[in-house]
């Protein structure tokens, strides 16, 4: 901008000097060499030459930096995740017995989609999907993390989100927005996986998978930006996440900063183990399991936690302008007391009650209220959705890892694109139509693949199946007998992916789990809500 003011300013001295530079050289005459112009044309011509080159210069400056006014319109971020939430257990999606009105009252501002997946079945390789917006397999990332690293026969150096891969806090923070995550992270505890490595400007809230709900000076895992914690605003662990996610805004407040901001609020509820407030399960003393009603208490909790930040964001006049997505990073599971409504499976397996779960998405200024999106989304498209919103673009891939098949990369690149997801923005406000989707999946001896209205099932302990999920929430229908062309095509996609994976798994569960993921594919059907 100094450039520009430079040459309007020089620019108008320059119009003083130049007639009478053109006078002084030709005594006598006038100021124009050729006879038939005067000084005055001379002056009007220049002026004119002079007005072209600042519209010219203003107009690089447009192309190059986009004007002020459209930085000032990019939204601010918002990403709120539950951890192994039932696809029933929100109000908005069918639950009779707990209490979800705020986030009910997000569906009902925005737009609840009702075929939405993970990147997985269960928690860290499906969060690794999300924050890199690629399917995870892709740079080997497909078993959970829940132990130490003593526990595994991977190198350490290894046992977390890749370094090559970018995160949501990478791109955002390339694209000129400050990023905090509050919660739980789950992507390795190493250090060179630390949030604060990993594109997050700020972090509160554990490295691990799991942590009690009452935590102790000195005796928890949560720490502030690299510092243990032993202070606590709040004795619940779910009310002090939602503490910190608001002194965070606060403090932007406070410094009156203009950046556009992205909060990744990873809350732990209801993830195991279940442990709930005395005020919270008084609420719930009409539901007789008992571990249903511990649940209950810790969905309310999370609930109460969403409607504060989201109360904030209107009492600063901050909610048109932020796009607000909720969902579960996997289906809920069989131990917490969930409940996945009409769908078969649980989390940890690739049935719909795995990886389907409740997403909503909500921008006022932007979205259409009270609507609902019935095509296929995933949480691989936050990246392109937060980026198109931003108005920005991804960061390009980085170079292979040693371990990494170079070759297999521009394969995948070239078959499927760097990244996984689309900008779903124009498919939730209707401007374009549904999209047909490809997704695939493989986990603890299990791989999927689902193409339009079809997915190909294949389980570790019997012949693959086929359904179609969209009509057939249950997955009771195998069509795998009546459309062997169709299971053919789908088996032949599978195998085409598995073997476009740059490498093997880097680390993996234990067999025993391998177990426990065709159990529940077999006898976890849909049942009524617990009470």
């Amino acid at each position: 901008m100094a450039f520009f003011s430079l040459i309007l300013v020089r620019g108008r001295h320059w119009v003083g000097r130049f007639p009478r530079a053109i006078a002084a050289a030709v005594p006598g005459q006038s100021a124009n060499p050729f006879s038939s112009f005067t000084v005055e044309d001379a002056v009007r011509r220049w002026r004119l030459v002079l007005l072209c080159v600042v519209f010219v210069a203003f107009g690089i400056q447009g192309w190059i930096a986009p004007p002020l006014a459209a930085a000032e319109r990019r939204p601010n971020l918002l990403l709120i995740l539950a951890d192994d939430m039932g696809y029933g257990d929100l109000g908005c999606m069918g639950s009779e017995l707990l209490l979800t009105p705020h986030l009910d009252a997000l569906a009902s501002s925005g737009v609840l989609c009702e075929q939405a997946y993970v990147a997985s079945a269960v928690c860290s390789p499906s969060r690794a999907g999300l924050l890199t917006g690629r399917d995870p397999r892709r740079f080997g990332y497909e078993g959970n993390l829940n132990k130490a690293d003593a526990g595994y026969a991977t190198r350490p150096e290894l046992l977390g989100l890749p370094g090559n891969e970018h995160t949501l806090g990478d791109h955002l923070g390339a694209a000129g927005y400050a990023t905090c995550l509050v919660g739980k992270w789950h992507q390795g505890t190493g250090q060179p996986f630390h949030p604060n490595r990993r594109g997050f400007d700020h972090f509160c809230g554990m490295l691990g998978g799991g942590h009690g709900y009452f935590p102790e000076p000195g005796k928890n895992q949560l720490e502030r930006n690299g510092e243990p914690l032993n202070e606590f605003s709040s004795p619940y662990l779910t009310d002090f996440f939602t503490d910190e996610a608001l002194q965070w805004l606060q403090s932007r407040e406070a410094n009156a900063a203009e950046q556009p901001w992205f909060l990744y609020l990873s809350y732990n509820a209801p993830h195991t183990p279940m442990q709930a407030t005395e005020a919270d399960l008084a609420v719930f003393e009409h539901i007789k399991d008992p571990r249903r009603r511990t649940y209950a208490a810790m969905v309310y909790a999370l609930d109460r936690g969403v409607g504060r930040v989201i109360e904030y964001l209107d009492q600063h006049s901050l909610r048109e302008k932020t796009l607000v997505v909720f969902l579960s990073d996997n289906g809920g599971a069989t131990s917490n007391g969930s409940w996945n409504g009409p769908l078969s499976g649980a989390k940890g397996s690739l049935r719909e009650g795995g990886v389907r779960v409740p997403t909503l998405y909500s921008w006022p200024s932007r979205l259409p209220a009270k609507s609902r999106y019935r095509g296929v989304v995933s949480s691989l498209d936050l990246l392109p959705t937060f980026m198109s919103a931003a108005d920005a673009k991804p960061l390009p891939l980085q170079e292979t890892l040693s371990h990494q098949d170079r070759k297999n990369h521009g394969r995948a690149s070239k078959e499927y694109g760097d990244y996984d997801g689309i900008d779903l923005l124009p498919l939730l406000d209707a401007e374009q139509p549904e999209a047909s989707r490809r997704l695939f999946w493989r986990l603890q001896g299990q791989a999927a693949v689902l193409k339009g209205a079809n997915k190909l099932m294949r389980p570790s302990h019997r012949p693959a199946q086929l359904f179609q999920p969209a009509t057939d929430l249950a997955e009771s229908k195998d069509l795998a007998g009546q459309d062997a062309e169709t299971l053919g095509s789908l088996f032949q996609e599978l195998a085409d992916w598995e073997s476009s994976l740059t490498t093997v798994p880097l680390w993996d569960s234990s067999p025993y789990w391998s177990e426990e993921s065709a159990q529940i594919y077999d006898r976890w059907v849909p049942k009524a809500e617990p009470r």
